[in-house]
C-alpha cells in the first residue's frame, strides 16, 4: 500500500495530523467562525482538539489514511486540517476545516483533491461521500468543483445528523 502519511500538492504539504498538533490546530478549532454552520462542534478547549486529533492518528493506523494537518509549503504556517477517513460504513468522508484567513483561496479544494486521489489509490472500491449541511454553499461548491454530485439529504452514519450527501458514484446511503 502506498505511504500518504506526507502528501504535497501545489501550495501545501499534507503530513498524518497527531495529538502534537494540537497547539497549532486549536486557533481554527476553537474560533466561531470556522463552526457558523455546526456551531456546538466548536472546541472549547485544547484537551478537545487533542482527543480529535488522537482519533483521527489512530485512523492512519487502521485505515491507512485520515486526516492530515495542511500547511503551506513555503511559509509552514498552518492552512488547515482535513483528508478522508472511513465511515462505519467502510465509505470514504471527505473532511477539511480551514483557518477563516485561508477561505476563498481555493485550499479546499486542493486539500480535497488530495485526499479523493489518495482514498481512490488506497481503495477505489468504496464511494467518497462530503456530508454537508444545508445552507452551507461554499463546502457545495467545493464539492461540486471535486466532481462529487449531490444525492440529496440523508442521515449522516456518523451522527444521524441530515446532511446533503455529495458523491463520487452513485452509492446506498441508507
Amino acid at each position: 500500500m502506498t505511504d500518504f502519511s506526507t502528501v504535497y500538492t501545489d501550495r501545501m504539504v499534507l503530513r498524518a495530523a497527531t495529538p502534537e498538533d494540537a497547539d497549532d490546530l486549536f486557533p481554527i478549532t476553537s474560533d466561531p467562525r470556522t463552526w457558523t454552520h455546526a456551531p456546538h462542534g466548536r472546541h472549547l478547549d485544547l484537551a478537545t482538539t487533542r482527543d480529535w486529533l488522537s482519533r483521527a492518528a489512530a485512523r492512519w493506523e487502521r485505515d491507512g489514511l485520515s486526516y492530515w494537518m495542511a500547511r503551506d509549503r513555503v511559509s509552514g504556517d498552518v492552512v488547515g486540517v482535513g483528508g478522508v477517513q472511513r465511515q462505519r460504513t467502510g465509505n470514504w468522508n471527505l473532511y477539511y476545516r480551514l483557518a477563516a484567513v485561508n477561505w476563498g483561496h481555493g485550499y479546499a479544494t486542493e486539500l480535497g483533491r488530495a485526499a479523493l486521489d489518495a482514498a481512490r489509490a488506497c481503495d477505489n472500491s468504496v464511494a467518497v461521500v462530503a456530508w454537508i449541511l444545508s445552507g452551507h454553499d461554499a463546502s457545495q461548491r467545493v464539492a461540486q468543483r471535486l466532481g462529487l454530485v449531490d444525492r440529496g439529504p440523508h442521515a449522516d452514519p456518523s451522527d444521524g445528523v441530515t446532511r446533503h450527501a455529495f458523491t463520487d458514484r452513485q452509492v446506498v446511503l441508507a
